[in-house]
């Protein structure tokens, strides 16, 4: 079995005495897992926390940082580690083999830049970011790990007060 390690962030903002998260929406065609295939129309967007690979020499905590500013358009600074969510998935595409993988996610403290406002290339991989309250995530998100993460968010922000 392929093992994949990747690392990501959940980025929180208080706007307005509320705590707010970036938030990606896949494009049509990756939310099914496949290039090929598209949401019905009116689906609802498929909403996930910035996450991506680790490239060679990159620690994880580099890695959630440089995915979180290519996918949201945002700087962040790494506040704690949440924790790793593993799981196996098949590849919808190439061979279809089966994946583990790991992901490491860390609460991060928003710094700067605008939501969305990312390279034209990375559109292939989001097609917008958007802020989203921190309390409403976990009912928006896709996935039950990323799920789990932002409930520890929630849980660190309630327990800290300021972040």
């Amino acid at each position: 079995m392929v093992r994949e390690i990747s690392a990501g962030g959940v980025v929180i903002r208080k706007l307005a005495g509320a705590w707010w998260m970036a938030a990606v929406e896949l494009p049509s065609e990756l939310a099914r897992g496949t290039q090929r295939s598209r949401r019905p129309a009116g689906a609802k967007p498929v909403l996930t926390l910035p996450k991506g690979l680790i490239d060679a020499g990159e620690e994880a905590a580099e890695t959630a940082l440089r995915e979180v500013r290519e996918e949201t358009g945002v700087v962040a600074e790494i506040v704690s580690k949440l924790d790793d969510s593993k799981y196996v998935y098949t590849r919808t595409w190439g061979d279809g083999g089966r994946v583990f993988k790991i992901v490491s996610f860390y609460l991060m403290r928003y710094r700067s830049g605008r939501i969305n406002q990312i390279a034209e290339e990375m559109r292939v991989e989001v097609a917008r970011a958007r802020w989203v309250r921190l309390d409403e995530a976990a009912k928006l998100l896709a996935y039950k790990g990323e799920k789990q993460m932002v409930r520890r968010a929630l849980e660190y922000v309630e327990g800290h007060g300021e972040v």
